[in-house]
C-alpha cells in the first residue's frame, strides 16, 4: 500500500476508502495501483510513500535477517 497525504483546507469523504472521512494534513494508505489517481491532484494529495515501497523495505528486511544480520 502507497501512502499520500490530504493537503486540502477541508475534511473529505473519500469512498474509496470505504467513505472514510480524511482531515487535512493526514496520512492515509491508498492501493498501490491507484497511487497515480491521488497524486495527479496536487492541489488536493501529495506523495508520502510510493508504491512498492514497504514491501522492498520488508523484503531488504527477510534478506537480512536470513544471513543473520539485524537492522
Amino acid at each position: 500500500m502507497a501512502r499520500v497525504r490530504y493537503v486540502g483546507s477541508d475534511p473529505v469523504t473519500v469512498p474509496e476508502l470505504g467513505d472514510r472521512l480524511v482531515e487535512p494534513d493526514q496520512v492515509v494508505e491508498v492501493p498501490d495501483e491507484r497511487f497515480d489517481g491521488y497524486v495527479c491532484q496536487p492541489s488536493n494529495w501529495e506523495s508520502v510513500e510510493e508504491p512498492g515501497v514497504k514491501a522492498a523495505a520488508e523484503a531488504k528486511k527477510a534478506a537480512r535477517a536470513a544471513k543473520g544480520v539485524e537492522g
